[in-house]
């Protein structure tokens, strides 16, 4: 009996230090790890870019970024968003491999934002506007803007990186034919390009449909620019090679002076072309006469009224080095 109640006893003892063990064990704070900051390598983008142009004032975060990228976010937009740092280097890719380079840096600078600044606008390494980088700034005001990635959420996006070509292509800053296919009869056969230079056969086929079946008002009433003038061109006489000599064409031939954008000197056009000029370079783009197809799509008069075959032939005149 006495060997019973010391060996209870005894197991009673051990069971008090092992449950108070336990409720030792369970009041432990574990230390807290320290903070790493992660450091970005030499010459990365800023991860905070303050906007300074038109009425945007957001203070954008890098969100994203690589070799050729960088994206920025303002604090509307939805982190869960990934879509552009794949596209946009695609797209942005494409273009430089068709169209050259634009800049010393490689990289564009993709601009997003939500529920503000609906629609979007580009800007190139000759501009100070943007702290001298090649951007795409884009807004929607939905509230789940951007989230699919497909649809409109490419074709703005792309459509601004058109803006950057047509703005600064072959190192020429300025874009003479924009008052003729004003913003922009271009960027839809650009636009076209890209899809199908990325493999992107759907986008590309819904894009065809969609401008295939647009009109405008300019230079006359019902113009087909996509059916009856870019598309043929495009499709007729080598594609993105045809798209690309239109702007080494400008860049050689067309009149050209320098301006200052207070960091350096660049050369940038003179002036706008007319209706003459474009048929014309055009036509040496192509290496064939394109004039009865333009009398077929536009009709033998400009915006303002003026016959532009009279202008083609001052065009042929002045600028005879281009041939076809």
């Amino acid at each position: 009996m006495k060997n019973n109640l010391l060996s209870s006893g005894l197991a009673i003892a051990i069971l008090m230090i092992s449950c108070n063990a336990k409720k030792q064990n369970l009041n432990v704070v574990k230390p807290i790890p320290p903070v790493v900051e992660i450091v970005d390598p030499p010459g990365a983008p800023p991860k905070q870019w303050k906007e300074h142009w038109f009425e945007h004032v957001q203070l954008l975060n890098r969100v994203l970024y690589n070799g050729s990228v960088v994206v920025y976010y303002d604090d509307a937009v939805s982190r869960s968003i990934t879509w552009p740092s794949t596209y946009m280097a695609e797209a942005w890719e494409y273009t430089k491999k068709t169209y050259g380079q634009f800049g010393s840096d490689p990289k564009l600078y993709v601009i997003y934002h939500t529920g503000k600044y609906g629609g979007g606008h580009p800007s190139t390494y000759m501009d100070a506007g943007h702290d001298f980088r090649n951007v795409t700034d884009c807004g929607k005001n939905e509230s789940n803007a951007w989230s699919t990635g497909t649809g409109n959420d490419i074709d703005l996006s792309t459509h601004e990186i058109g803006h950057i070509v047509e703005g600064a292509a072959k190192g020429v800053h300025g874009s003479p034919a924009f008052d003729i296919w004003h913003d922009s009869k271009w960027m839809e056969i650009y636009q076209y390009d890209v899809y199908l230079g990325l493999n992107r056969t759907d986008d590309a086929t819904r894009w065809f449909a969609m401008m295939n079946a647009g009109t405008d008002s300019y230079p006359r009433a019902n113009t087909h620019w996509f059916k009856d003038w870019f598309y043929p061109i495009y499709n007729g006489y080598g594609k993105s090679a045809v798209l690309n000599k239109f702007f080494t064409l400008l860049a050689e031939h067309f009149p050209k002076t320098t301006f200052n954008n207070g960091v350096t000197t660049y050369p940038e056009y003179s002036r706008k072309m007319n209706f003459g000029e474009f048929v014309h370079f055009w036509s040496g783009a192509a290496g064939t006469d394109l004039k009865t197809l333009a009398l077929n799509a536009f009709g033998n008069k400009d915006e303002k009224g003026n016959d532009w075959t009279v202008q083609l032939t001052t065009a042929k005149s002045t600028f005879s080095s281009i041939t076809y």
